[in-house]
């Protein structure tokens, strides 16, 4: 995690340049973590609806990532809030079986790249159109899926957290009448927002075009959330 993360946007992509012994451990547990969880994830679609969980709270007004702002100005009806939709969704098995399918899915189609390597800037929101992206752009493709498929955007939040590296990464967090749920492209398993290991940050609000603080506070540059 960078000190200057907030100001200049998440690094989701830098995961992909590792170096030095520590880093190349870490990297080694979360691949065979990623290998156990795909073939959990296979199960997945076709096990029960998740055991009902408690939902992450919000503690407030949050700063936007400018990458964020940037793309809601292409894209404002991405962004935008409609109170007329439910802010929850009803968790129907044939509802978990489409989330489940979607986020496999988009985490299959899609190739890793940094926004660096992808476009030559630090961070710009997207949809992955040609196939590539970084964290957060599979996140919005799977959003945009799930709308098509008849689920309430106002019920599928953009999330910001700090992985088990200790680097800025966005999820989507699914909100549910069984709690929140995290579709997140370094595992295709849907898993509850307790369960990632992750460090929460913030989320865009339900309420208005805009962010919410999720509580999270990053003390240094190594703080790390373990799985």
């Amino acid at each position: 995690m960078r000190q200057d993360y907030f100001k200049n946007g998440l690094f989701c992509g830098a995961n992909e340049k590792l170096a030095g012994p520590g880093t190349f451990i870490k990297a080694a547990l979360l691949g065979l973590t990623l290998l156990f969880s795909g073939a959990a994830a296979q199960a997945q679609t076709l096990a029960a609806l998740p055991v009902s969980s408690a939902p992450i709270s919000s503690l407030g007004v949050a700063k936007p990532l400018l990458g964020w702002s940037q793309f809601c100005e292409k894209f404002r009806s991405e962004c935008a809030v409609d109170a007329a939709e439910a802010n929850a969704i009803d968790l129907t098995p044939q509802a978990w079986k489409t989330i489940v399918s979607v986020n496999q899915r988009v985490n299959s189609s899609i190739k890793a790249v940094t926004d660096a390597d992808h476009f030559g800037v630090v961070d710009t929101w997207g949809f992955p159109d040609d196939g590539r992206g970084d964290c957060e752009d599979f996140q919005l493709l799977k959003r945009r899926l799930l709308v098509e498929a008849g689920l309430p955007r106002r019920a599928m939040r953009m999330t910001v957290v700090i992985d088990e590296l200790g680097e800025g990464h966005a999820v989507l967090m699914v909100r549910t009448n069984r709690g929140d749920f995290v579709l997140d492209n370094k595992t295709s398993s849907v898993l509850p927002w307790h369960r990632t290991g992750y460090v929460y940050i913030k989320r865009e609000s339900q309420d208005t075009m805009g962010w919410v603080s999720l509580g999270g506070i990053v003390s240094s540059p190594t703080t790390t959330a373990n799985r």
